[in-house]
């Protein structure tokens, strides 16, 4: 596996956990909506190995505010741990070009 399949993994965690985040700011804001469908985010791999989709479907009618903050959690910690690989895989192209220069 090469850096730039590093990065493009946790590139893509990121963008999902973001879709993620998307979907809990969408169910808080509609929670008081009668008849609303909270929506739910599937994170499933692709065909190809160095990404994940984020997959919104519709869920159960109404909104739990401790379920979304608990979904606020999950998706914060994700990005976060993306966030670290991510810049790694840019220290390790830093190492990578020191060395090439020296």
């Amino acid at each position: 596996m090469s850096i730039t399949s590093i990065t493009g993994i946790a590139l893509s965690g990121m963008n999902a956990q973001t879709t993620r985040l998307a979907a809990v700011a969408n169910n808080v804001a509609n929670a008081d909506t009668p008849d609303y469908r909270r929506q739910t985010v599937s994170l499933t791999s692709t065909s190809d190995p160095t990404s994940v989709r984020a997959t919104i479907s519709s869920g159960p009618e109404g909104v739990d505010l401790a379920t979304e903050m608990l979904e606020l959690t999950e998706a914060e910690l994700g990005f976060k741990a993306n966030a670290a690989v991510f810049e790694a895989g840019a220290d390790l192209w830093d190492v990578l070009s020191t060395i090439k220069r020296d």
